[in-house]
């Protein structure tokens, strides 16, 4: 799930760095690309939370002291501040990127996300569901501190010290408040991971509420989904029912790669999917690797839409799937060179 996970991160950023001419956000081609995009950083987000919470489980379980903690936490914050900042500096807007070099992000979530998981262990699950409710809530709360008028190019910028706090806690690219929901839902299905019946029961739930939202579309004859602007779900910035549904879409994604695994059984197509363990194993590496890439390509084009409707597709698709034997042969190769064993050499056990 890991690894699908970062290849849909990889291609929802490709469509963005190198979209084609002529496709407005009506075409199917634009349909399916914001598709991805609404599912990939949840997703992205939840399986971190998930690992994370496990990794700090089985710490605590071994009885880990105050500095071991230390030693565990403060490598994967300074490790994921800095990729922030290498990933910012790629795809910086000088050169026709998306980012500005000092402005959060989804690895600074991670980071933050990463120094919270002892306070999160001593929480049992139904008091980590109602902090999750809190924070599915919680866009109506922050009303337009969220920055509802913003345009993407504010949402990467800080031109103070108080302007970067409030990108980083809500109204940034992933702000804390909503986005640890995502992490907040990675650790309650990671305790539910023995129990698939009652995360069927919550999957069912929240396909009632998604049905909901797509009659209120249609009632007030509005948009269901956009990045951002008028409608119903919304990513920039995160509304409630987006994050009810895409939520509810990570769980059910979760559910269904699973099969009959935790039951003993086979996982949903059995081994056919082990092609992509090397990727879930190399995701931070790939994650902050492939913005190299795309910094060269919009240095090319420039930000602007300069290819054909099969040339974008084309390269979308191959630099997408071109991660899958480059983590393979990597992890033959050499395993030793990764941000993850970077942080795992830095880690006490």
């Amino acid at each position: 799930m890991r690894a699908i996970a970062v290849l849909c991160m990889v291609e929802v950023h490709t469509a963005a760095i190198a979209p084609p001419e002529g496709v407005t956000v009506g075409h199917p081609a634009a349909f399916v690309a914001a598709a991805f995009g609404g599912m990939a950083a949840p997703m992205f987000v939840t399986i971190s939370g998930w690992g994370m919470y496990r990794s700090a489980v089985r710490r605590s379980s071994e009885g880990h002291s105050a500095k071991q903690w230390a030693n565990w936490i403060l490598p994967r914050v300074v490790v994921l501040c800095l990729c922030q900042i290498m990933v910012n500096i790629l795809l910086n807007v000088d050169r026709g990127g998306r980012f500005e070099w000092h402005t959060p992000g989804v690895l600074t979530l991670l980071a933050i996300s990463a120094s919270l998981c002892p306070v999160l262990i001593k929480l049992n699950s139904w008091h980590r569901s109602l902090a999750m409710l809190l924070f599915a809530a919680s866009p109506l709360m922050v009303g337009g501190y969220s920055g509802s008028e913003m345009v993407w190019f504010d949402r990467v910028d800080a031109d103070s010290v108080n302007e970067w706090f409030s990108r980083l806690l809500w109204n940034g690219t992933y702000p804390i408040v909503p986005w640890i929901f995502y992490i907040l839902l990675g650790t309650i299905l990671h305790d539910l991971k023995g129990e698939p019946r009652v995360r069927e029961r919550g999957i069912f739930l929240g396909f009632v509420a998604t049905s909901a939202t797509v009659v209120l579309s249609v009632a007030e004859g509005v948009d269901w989904a956009l990045t951002s602007g008028n409608a119903i779900l919304t990513f920039f910035p995160a509304n409630m029912p987006f994050l009810v549904v895409s939520g509810t879409m990570v769980a059910l994604s979760l559910r269904i790669l699973e099969g009959e695994e935790e039951t003993g059984g086979e996982p949903f197509l059995g081994d056919r999917l082990s092609i992509l363990e090397p990727v879930g194993r190399l995701s931070l590496t790939i994650y902050v690797a492939h913005f190299f890439v795309l910094g060269i390509v919009a240095m090319l084009l420039d930000g602007e839409p300069r290819l054909s409707l099969m040339t974008a597709f084309s390269l979308t698709i191959f630099h997408t799937l071109v991660w899958i034997p480059l983590a393979a042969i990597h992890e033959r190769k050499i395993p030793q060179f990764s941000l993850e064993e970077l942080l795992r050499s830095h880690s006490s056990e």
